[in-house]
């Protein structure tokens, strides 16, 4: 009984552009004793109507007809409301994206509902969540590049200086570009060879030409 009461204090707005989904969708979080506080099927029609719903959390679809729905997940998360992305799409890329943008969980479209509910019963509790098609398709990366995985660890300070060594920027360039001291720059690219397990500078550099 006590779940029940929680739910039913939760309130859940949905972003898709498929009526059809969001009808299927609501009727399954109504049936759990969650509140559906209102549907959008654009993000400026999110941004519109959500304020005034008092959402909870935001069940977001990233494709939006012609729309990239990635760009409201920041947008949601500075009006304090949670966001579980509910997609079709798999790649780990997206999910990276959507994971950076702030999403706090994500389930793919063609798991069971079962799942879903799981999802977003971990986020409204404070937890963020991967649901198992997801992590599958991180785990698949991983595997079959180690060095995606340990490029998953550096923050975006990191990724902007390794993004300028395989410009073939030189540190003081760096440093300028990003007005940080060069010997800030040098602490940095020590931090990368260390998550990246690379062996020197000389490799480093080699290393972000390759992947530039």
């Amino acid at each position: 009984m006590k779940n029940a009461r929680l739910k039913k204090t939760k309130r859940i707005f949905m972003i898709d552009d498929h009526p059809a989904v969001r009808q299927g969708v609501k009727l399954l979080l109504e049936q759990e004793g969650y509140v559906v506080c209102g549907e959008a099927g654009s993000s400026a029609e999110a941004m519109a109507r959500i304020q005034s719903s008092r959402a909870d959390l935001a069940l977001l679809d990233i494709s939006l007809g012609e729309e990239n729905g990635l760009a409201c997940i920041a947008e949601l998360r500075k009006r304090g409301i949670n966001v579980l992305v509910y997609s079709m799409h798999e790649d780990a890329a997206t999910i990276d994206k959507a994971f950076a943008a702030g999403a706090d969980g994500y389930v793919s479209k063609r798991e069971q509902p079962e799942v879903l509910l799981v999802a977003l019963g971990d986020v409204l509790g404070g937890k963020r969540h991967i649901s198992p098609a997801t992590a599958q398709s991180l785990a698949k990366r991983v595997l079959a590049s180690p060095e995606a995985g340990r490029e998953s660890t550096l923050s975006e300070r990191e990724k902007q200086i390794l993004h300028r060594l395989g410009r073939g920027e030189s540190n003081a360039e760096i440093a300028d570009a990003l007005a940080i001291g060069v010997r800030t720059v040098e602490t940095y690219c020590t931090r990368i060879i260390e998550k990246l397990e690379l062996d020197g500078m000389k490799e480093l550099r080699r290393y972000a030409i390759q992947k530039k």
